[in-house]
């Protein structure tokens, strides 16, 4: 059976926002904890992260910004804003996090390796060009993509991004981009703001850019049909050459930060079934999962652990679920405009 990558370095426990910060180091502490369980610990490899070049992280980020993150190298506590702070730790865990994306990269694309989870924080699809903000300081996985594009070639990219918030910051990297294609779930309106289904890009990267954008209290059904009758047959014509994912587990029900009712037992690994099978029509079976947001240990430990055993075949999915007029609500006031409006751009066949 092949082995499940698990990117991990315990700097990534150091970095700390501050005591009553909900994107705390327990998070990874529990995650970690979790897979070293006897059904985990035979099927995952451990690989340590690299650290990002400055030259790397400016790819994707302004000088202004690396150099105000590295300000912080030593200090105790900074706030950056209202919700994003940093230790003297953080600089050097949030380029490790970055260099997790390579280390990522070269184990799917050199070593063999179908699935990899990079284990890391902070998070970081809502870092911006010169600005840190919700919890991230650099942006992990949009640096990755440019990885992916400039150490590899590779010209089709595929960033699903299943956190409950939306990735402005991602969205921003590619929106003018026909070599990366962003799809986004998220509750709407919500932080940051930006989301909405007209948002589908700009210039070359028109139609490159899919956000779905979705009230409070959808669970299981309506992501599941989300993957299931949208993603799945947008990807399978873009014809991804690597799938990347901004895995967040604050969709779940419970989650301290959001109204989502994903289960992590049942949801996550139908997700990520949807995921591997499109791997496995277009891009050999790799996928990166990137951790972003949840807050909830339970979700996280019961999340990561089930997207793994899932992506192996050891976990044993599941009947189909029954759409139900949850889904057609979903499919009238948010997917048909979105697909007309695509259609008319003469995007994607949906």
């Amino acid at each position: 059976m092949d082995k499940f990558a698990i990117i991990y370095d315990e700097i990534f426990i150091k970095h700390n926002p501050g005591v009553f910060h909900p994107e705390s180091p327990q998070r990874v502490k529990a995650i970690w904890e979790r897979i070293q369980k006897d059904d985990i610990k035979p099927y995952i490899e451990i690989f340590s992260p690299e650290v990002a070049t400055k030259e790397e992280i400016l790819w994707n980020h302004s000088e202004y910004l690396y150099n105000l993150i590295a300000q912080t190298s030593g200090k105790t506590y900074i706030q950056l804003d209202p919700d994003t702070a940093t230790n003297e730790y953080s600089f050097e865990a949030a380029l490790k996090a970055v260099g997790a994306q390579k280390v990522a990269l070269k184990l799917l694309l050199e070593k063999g390796y179908k699935g990899v989870f990079a284990l890391v924080r902070p998070p970081g699809h809502h870092a911006e060009r010169d600005r840190a903000m919700g919890f991230c300081l650099f942006n992990n996985i949009a640096i990755g993509a440019y990885y992916a594009k400039y150490y590899y070639g590779i010209k089709r990219i595929l960033i699903v991004d299943w956190d409950l918030h939306h990735g402005n910051g991602t969205q921003k990297s590619f929106y003018s981009d026909s070599e990366v294609l962003y799809f986004s779930v998220h509750q709407y309106p919500y932080y940051p703001g930006t989301g909405h289904y007209s948002e589908i890009g700009n210039g070359e990267g028109k139609g490159f850019t899919i956000n779905i954008p979705l009230p409070p209290y959808c669970g299981d059904e309506e992501y599941i049909y989300i993957f299931e009758t949208f993603l799945k047959p947008v990807a399978l014509q873009y014809k991804p050459a690597i799938i990347m994912v901004s895995a967040g587990f604050d969709l779940c029900e419970n989650d301290p930060l959001g109204s989502m009712e994903v289960t992590s037992s049942f949801g996550i690994p139908m997700l990520t079934k949807i995921l591997k099978e499109i791997a496995n029509e277009v891009c050999e079976g790799k996928i990166l999962f990137t951790l972003e947001g949840g807050y909830n240990l339970i979700n996280l430990q019961t999340g990561v652990a089930n997207l793994i055993l899932t992506f192996l075949g050891i976990k044993e999915i599941f009947p189909k679920i029954p759409f139900s007029e949850n889904s057609q609500k979903i499919e009238n006031q948010i997917l048909k405009p979105l697909k007309d409006l695509l259609r008319y751009q003469s995007y994607w066949e949906i």
